[in-house]
This record gives C-alpha cells, sequence and structure tokens, in this order.
C-alpha cells in the first residue's frame, strides 16, 4: 500500500492531523496499536472529566442547603457506575473518530508500527487495552511518515509501578474501588485533578510534590489559591518534600518523605505516581534509521521535521507541552506544510493549560514573574469572584481572575484563573492574544452582564487603575 502520508498514532494529534491532510487532497492512512483515540479519549483526557464530573456534583450535593434544596437521606457514591460511565463516554468519543475517519476516507491500519527504511513502514499485530489481538503483517509506503505514539507515565526508582499498590493515572481511572488513603506523589495536572476526584469520593487524600507549591507551572497566586481550597476540603498539601522510598510489602503501603522538619512516614492502601510522562519512543525502528533523540522525546524543527527527510514528530512525543491540543495544532500544521501551504510556526507562550479539579486552573502567556524577567514593565490587574454577582448566584465565588500586561504597548502578556469554570474563560484571553488585542480594547469590550466572562473585563480594568466593581 502507498500512501502521500502515513500517520503513527490515533490520539487527537494523529487523528486530527489524518482529517486535515485528507481535506487537502492527500492519500491518507493511520497506524493504531491500540484503540482509536489514542491515551485522550480512551484513558486520558475525556473520561477522567466525566470522573471529575461526578465528583463534582458529588461536592454540590453536600451543600445543597446553600441553594434552599433539602435532600432527606445521605448520598454516596456507587464508585462501580460512576467509573462504568466515563468508559462509556471514552467509548462513545473512540466510535466518533472511526466515524470520522470513514467519512473522511481515511485508512485505519491496525497494528504496531516500525519504520523499516526511508518511506517505509512494517506492520505486525498488537494487543489492545481490551486484550484483543487486532491488525495483520504487512508493508506500508508512503512519501511522509508523521509519528505521533503520545507518551506514558514517567517512572522514578522511589516509586516503582506494580498496577496494585503504585498505580498510574491508568489504574487510578479503571479500578473499581477506592482506596481509603491514597498518597499522590506529584502536584501537576494529574495529580491535583485525581487528589480531587478521589477527596470527594471519599478517600482520605494526601499531596507530596518536590517543588514548593501545587501546580508549579502555573502564577505563584494561583497554586496558593488551589492549595488553600485543597485544604479547605480536607486534602493534606506536603509541599518543598521529597519522596525517598516506599515499601508496598505488607497489606497497606508505607511512603517515607523528607519534610523540612525530617523524615516522616506515612501509612496507605495506594500510591499514584504523577511525576509527569515521558515519549512513547522506543520500538519505532528510529535507530536504524538515524532518527535524533534526547531523552522521552524525538527532536523535530519548528515544522516538525525530524533530521530525517520524510519524518516528522508531533504531539508529545516530540516533547512539552504534554497537551492534546497542542498535539493537534501541530499536526495540522505539519501536514499543511507538508501539502505546501502557507504556515507560520505556533507561538507556544499561547497555548493555554488548563486543571479541571475544583476550583478549576486555567492560565496563558506569562506569569507575572516571568514576565519581569523577560524584561517586561508590567500593568497587573485582579478580579475576585467574590466580587461577582454571577458567581455568587452560581454559590461559587471561589478564586479570581489575574491578568499581566504590558505597561508600554498595552500587549496582553498573561492571563491565570482559578475558580468556577477557568478553563472555559480562558479561551477568550487566548483569541485576544492571538488578535494582538491590548489591555484598553479588552477594558472596552462590552462583557455581558452578569457572567462570570466580565471578570477578565473588570480585571483589565483593574490592570489600567479603572475597576469598577471592586
Amino acid at each position: 500500500m502507498k500512501y502521500d502520508v502515513v500517520i503513527i498514532g490515533s490520539g487527537p494529534g494523529g487523528y486530527e492531523t489524518a482529517i486535515r491532510g485528507s481535506q487537502l487532497g492527500l492519500k491518507v492512512a493511520i497506524v493504531e496499536k491500540d484503540k482509536l483515540g489514542g491515551v485522550c479519549l480512551n484513558v486520558g483526557c475525556i473520561p477522567t472529566k466525566a470522573l471529575l464530573k461526578s465528583a463534582e456534583i458529588m461536592e454540590e450535593a453536600r451543600h445543597l442547603s446553600r441553594y434552599g434544596l433539602r435532600l432527606d437521606g445521605e448520598i454516596t457514591p456507587d464508585f462501580a457506575k460512576i467509573v462504568a460511565r466515563s468508559r462509556g463516554v471514552a467509548d462513545k468519543m473512540n466510535k466518533g473518530v472511526g466515524f470520522l475517519m470513514k467519512k473522511n476516507k481515511i485508512d485505519v491500519l491496525y497494528g504496531r508500527a516500525r519504520l523499516a527504511g526511508r518511506g517505509k513502514l512494517s506492520i505486525e499485530p498488537s494487543v489492545n487495552m481490551d486484550g484483543e489481538r487486532v491488525g495483520q503483517e504487512g508493508t506500508v509506503e508512503a512519501d511522509h511518515i508523521i509519528i505521533a505514539t503520545g507518551a506514558r507515565a514517567r517512572e522514578i526508582p522511589p516509586l516503582p509501578v506494580d498496577g496494585e499498590k503504585v498505580v498510574t493515572y491508568r489504574e487510578a481511572m479503571l479500578q473499581k474501588t477506592p482506596p481509603k488513603r491514597l498518597v499522590v506523589c506529584g502536584a501537576g495536572a494529574i495529580g491535583v485533578e485525581f487528589a480531587y476526584f478521589y477527596n470527594q469520593m471519599g478517600t482520605e487524600v494526601t499531596i507530596v510534590e518536590l517543588l514548593d507549591r501545587l501546580v508549579p507551572v502555573e502564577d505563584v497566586e494561583i497554586s496558593k489559591g488551589l492549595q488553600r481550597a485543597f485544604g479547605k476540603q480536607g486534602i493534606r498539601c506536603l509541599v518543598s518534600t521529597e519522596v525517598q522510598g516506599v515499601d508496598a510489602s505488607g497489606s497497606s503501603v508505607s511512603v517515607t518523605v523528607k519534610t523540612g522538619k525530617g523524615t516522616e512516614t506515612i501509612a496507605c492502601d495506594q500510591v499514584l505516581s504523577a511525576v509527569g510522562v515521558r515519549g512513547n519512543i522506543e520500538d519505532l525502528g528510529l535507530e536504524a534509521l538515524g532518527v535524533k533523540t534526547e531523552p522521552g522525546r524525538i527532536v523535530a524543527d519548528e515544522y516538525y521535521r525530524t533530521n530525517v527527510p520524510g519524518i516528522y514528530a508531533i504531539g508529545d512525543v516530540a516533547g512539552p507541552p504534554w497537551l492534546a491540543h497542542k498535539a493537534s495544532h501541530e499536526g495540522v500544521l505539519c501536514v499543511e506544510r507538508i501539502a505546501g501551504e502557507a504556515v507560520h510556526p505556533l507561538d507556544y507562550n499561547n497555548v493555554p493549560g488548563c486543571t479541571y479539579c475544583q476550583p478549576q486552573v486555567a492560565s496563558v502567556g506569562y506569569t507575572e514573574e516571568k514576565a519581569k524577567e523577560a524584561g517586561y514593565e508590567t500593568l497587573v490587574g485582579k478580579f475576585p469572584f467574590a466580587a461577582s454577582g454571577k458567581a455568587a448566584a452560581l454559590g461559587d465565588t471561589e478564586g479570581f481572575v489575574k491578568v499581566v500586561y504590558d505597561a508600554k504597548y498595552g500587549e496582553w502578556l498573561g492571563c491565570h484563573i482559578i475558580g468556577r469554570e477557568a478553563t472555559e474563560l480562558i479561551a477568550e484571553a487566548v483569541t485576544a492574544r492571538a488578535l494582538e488585542t491590548t489591555a484598553h480594547e479588552v477594558a472596552e469590550a462590552m462583557h455581558p452582564h452578569p457572567t462570570l466572562s466580565e471578570a477578565l473585563m473588570e480585571a483589565t480594568r483593574d490592570a489600567l487603575g479603572r475597576a469598577i466593581n471592586i
């Protein structure tokens, strides 16, 4: 079989790249060793959001009296049904990707792919996450091969994963019963999302983070806000704390950590290792062709070309940030370049980051600290949701919007949000930054009332010294 483009991996990066390639008139195939949609749709972004929705409803149900409602009796989670619902959501999305492949006349070739020479791939059968043997042996030729094999949970020596007592996000998402006590190692997006979920399911949760705050890539004030909120929810947060070892030999698990006060042993039933991810670069035949790699990633240029002509890498396998939407944009840009379209490199400072615990966290661009390090004179504005009429009506006034502008030209340098629907609100800042919108234009753009989106306008007014509602 001969194609213009073959993509290895059908996650959001892979399948959206395939669709765009087909739209541009290219003959396209995808090779998938597991299930369409990759980690994101099957055991990542989508099913975790279904789990988190159950947790959010559980949290609200415990506070019905806020809304003048009364429920006689206790609400308890049916954990197995919660997990089953998330699997149903994932399965529906998987079928949706299959429909899109047929609609766009993209060949889906199941099996494990390896580079077998310039412009050639060998494919052999594989076993998917359901234990099914898929695919058959064969060879595929293509003018362009795009590697979109994603990433997996990173393992470190103090946290040897056994899949039962020491688990990754995959096991944490699929297990049928919650642990009574859970230690989450790592306070990035994955760590804090699962900490929130399991806490709402009744699990006693402790977060251990090596750096000095939760979600350490975020603005310092956002991190502090999330730690305060988690403390109110009963989640114990240990920052500036190093995991030194795990003893899972007994009926329970002992986690030894080193804090500023000394060594402590935490007893629990399960440990979630959420210490980052590593690109899936193994067993692809990269070495034989001399494709340049670095630990956990394939090296590619601004148009995702590797050092070997005709071979490209996009998404998690090409390095951070490890985000599905970033992978999709990279793939579309890559295939448009292949098709001869006029494209420009992505602005990685305008890639939004979203964390879906409650309160939600979302950001884009420079933090206040990074903007100053880059030499900008800044204007900083904030608006608390406590002053928002819509937040008050919703019964959730926790959090705030923080904006960072360039004092000289009014350029929107960064936006940082913690609170209800932060992950939806951040798109306004992403779009405005892409359009090079200034602080004065944001402040003067009419926002509907009452909405949470007013907080971005109000924070911008604050940055300009003309706040009205605070």
